[in-house]
């Protein structure tokens, strides 16, 4: 076996796994609809920023309060874009 293959996630690692993507993908689509160009970078930035500081957290719980977190943060942008149009 080469010592370059990852190691095999259990079930439980694999679905927060899943809901981290789905949340990223969730936050940049909803960045897509910021009109300014600075405040769309800044934010896409941000993001970025926030996820690959997470990307360590190996605790199951603290994995999951993090995707709380973002999840407010995205209801937050949603309703700012929404109040905006």
């Amino acid at each position: 076996m080469s010592n370059l293959q990852k190691p095999v996630l259990s079930l439980k690692q694999f679905i927060l796994k899943q809901e981290v993507k789905n949340l990223y993908r969730r936050i940049f689509r909803a960045i897509r609809e910021v009109k300014d160009e600075n405040h769309r970078k800044e934010l896409k930035l941000w993001a970025r920023t926030d996820f690959r500081n997470n990307a360590n957290y190996t605790d199951e719980i603290t994995i999951k309060m993090c995707i709380k977190y973002g999840e407010r943060c995205l209801k937050e942008l949603e309703t700012s874009l929404n109040l905006s149009k």
